[in-house]
């Protein structure tokens, strides 16, 4: 049997959370875990997976040194965070992802690839930021191609929204960043409304930024580049 093959079950949809009274951003779903992503939730998760917990993280005992941390914002599957995490073995990058097969694949790469600085957690970021992750102690956030939401009347349940950035300021030290990147151009305009709003976010560009050499172009963005699609950039930081 190939290490790929799909051996969990459907998908089951759960929007909107009562407990919270919030419109969550994503859907949790089981999805498709392969034999390979389970192996290495097992194998690996209990060194690089980080159990939710309503309680302060303590990030220099996580990752087993003093280093700057990046949180990253709804990995997928992971090919980005590990590219990013090997380009930068000086810094710490923190992924924060809902579905199963993607951690699975994430850890799967962190083994294969030898990464020593990832840790991941699977949970609602929100919950993450407002529970683990002490005031002043991230020095980035990435937010690479969060669900668009593209139906008008869907929009509401975007990721990026004034509440949502005005809490990632109170998460990042001064001279930290925030970097969004989105191939959904209405999107693109709503991320740069509200993170210049925010006044204690500055613009690191004149409207859209340059591709950051550190975010690798995947498949995806580039077959739809190919096709004439658009992909907006933005880095901000934190004044």
């Amino acid at each position: 049997m190939s290490s790929d093959t799909p051996t969990d079950g459907p998908a089951r949809p759960m929007l909107y959370d009562p407990t919270e009274h919030r419109i969550r951003s994503f859907v949790t779903r089981a999805g498709r875990l392969s034999t390979g992503q389970a192996r290495a939730l097992e194998e690996l998760g209990p060194q690089f997976l980080i159990e939710y917990k309503k309680e302060p993280l303590d990030l220099v005992r996580a990752f087993g040194r003093k280093a700057p941390v990046v949180l990253e914002i709804g990995f997928g599957m992971g090919d980005t965070t590990a590219h990013i995490a090997r380009l930068m073995p000086e810094k710490d990058f923190l992924g924060v992802e809902v579905h199963t097969p993607g951690v699975g694949s994430l850890l799967k790469q962190i083994g294969e690839q030898d990464i020593k600085n990832l840790r991941l957690i699977q949970h609602d970021v929100v919950e993450v930021l407002n529970f683990m992750i002490a005031d002043g102690s991230l020095d980035g956030v990435h937010v690479f191609f969060p669900d668009p939401w593209h139906k008008a009347r869907h929009n509401k349940r975007r990721l990026i929204q004034p509440a949502f950035v005005k809490l990632l300021c109170q998460k990042l030290a001064p001279g930290g960043y925030i970097h969004l990147a989105t191939d959904w151009e209405d999107y693109a305009v709503q991320m740069l409304d509200v993170l210049s709003g925010e006044p204690q976010l500055q613009n690191t560009a004149e409207g859209y930024a340059p591709q950051p050499a550190y975010r690798p172009l995947t498949k995806f963005e580039n077959r739809g580049l190919k096709l004439g699609h658009g992909v907006w950039d933005l880095v901000f930081t934190r004044k």
